[in-house]
Parts: structure tokens; C-alpha cells; sequence
């Protein structure tokens, strides 16, 4: 992959968007159709949650080295209230909406790895990445 691919989210259909746009790059790597299912799966959680808590932000697909590995990294950015409890944000089941608190936990359980930076009122920046199959170029 030669350039980043850099996703707006402001809306529903955004989140279809960023899935879709998830879905390609993770086919074009060479990862396994569930790998590319679970992938998309992921980018579909924090999009939401982007659009449910923020309004908006955006998404940004890059592959790079972590922690020794090559891996499809995905950024999911925006400006909006920031979470007050991270960890508790990561926590099956907790929720500030009315919503079935399945986002980062979810997240994090589709991907290799989940790191979630926030402030309140500062935003949130999740970092997921799943590391790229041994026999991708």
C-alpha cells in the first residue's frame, strides 16, 4: 500500500463507507475472508460509535510496522466529548446510550490489538490493527 486511505465519517452512510473501504484493503492484503469479515466488523463498531458520540471525525487505513510486525492499522479520530472511563468503555455490556455496549469491546475481540486514547473534551483516537498474513507481499 503506497498512500494511507483516509475515510470522512459524518453520517450512517459514512459507516458503510469506511466498511467497504476496510473490506477492499483487507481483501487486497491478502487476508482471509473471515479476517476481512471480522475487519470489517470492527471499522463498522468505532464508525458508530463516531457518528453515535461525536457526530463526526474520520477514519484512516494505513499498514505499518507494530511491535515488530507488519499490520493493517486502522485510526478512528474525531473531536468530540471524549470518554471520562476508558477502561470502563472497554467493558462488555457498559454503554452510554441506550446502545448494547458491544462497540470497543467488540472492537477489540475482531482485532489483534485495541488501543483507545481519549480525553473528555478532547476526543478519541482508537488504534486497532490486525497483523497482515506471513505470505502477504
Amino acid at each position: 500500500m503506497d498512500a494511507e486511505v483516509v475515510v470522512a465519517v459524518d453520517g450512517p452512510d459514512d459507516i458503510v463507507t469506511a466498511r467497504q473501504a476496510g473490506r477492499v484493503l483487507a481483501s487486497e492484503l491478502g487476508f482471509s475472508l473471515t479476517d476481512v469479515t471480522m475487519i470489517a466488523t470492527a471499522i463498522s463498531e468505532v464508525a458508530r460509535n463516531i457518528t453515535s458520540y461525536a457526530g463526526s471525525g474520520e477514519i484512516r487505513f494505513l499498514v505499518e510496522e507494530r511491535s515488530g510486525g507488519k499490520a493493517l492499522v486502522v485510526e478512528a479520530a474525531d473531536q468530540g466529548p471524549g470518554i471520562e472511563d476508558v477502561p470502563r468503555a472497554l467493558e462488555d455490556g457498559f454503554s452510554t446510550s441506550s446502545g448494547l455496549g458491544v462497540g470497543l469491546p467488540g472492537a477489540r475481540r475482531l482485532m489483534d490489538q485495541l488501543e483507545v486514547h481519549s480525553r473528555p473534551g478532547h476526543g478519541t483516537l482508537v488504534l486497532m490493527w490486525k497483523w497482515l498474513p506471513p505470505d502477504a507481499g
